[in-house]
């Protein structure tokens, strides 16, 4: 299983600070796919970070990682 965590609108929008996902490995485009598809969650302008790390879309994701999902954040 993977753990994603959640900040900002997106918590709200999920109904909670943490989604577990059952994957055991995923590529971080493929787990926009998912959130995509199965929660609806508009994915263009997030961004992941695995590890603490801004994740590429082609980087893999184990159950292992700390996976966080970033949205965008403005500020004055």
């Amino acid at each position: 299983m993977i753990t994603v965590n959640c900040f900002a609108h997106l918590k709200e929008q999920l109904g909670h600070d943490r989604i577990t996902l059952e994957y055991k490995e995923l590529t971080v485009q493929e787990l926009l796919q998912v959130l995509r598809e199965k929660y609806e969650v508009k994915t263009e302008s997030i961004l992941v970070a695995v590890n603490e790390e801004y994740a590429f879309p082609e980087d893999k994701i184990t159950e292992y990682d700390t996976v966080a999902l970033i949205p965008p954040v403005s500020g004055g």
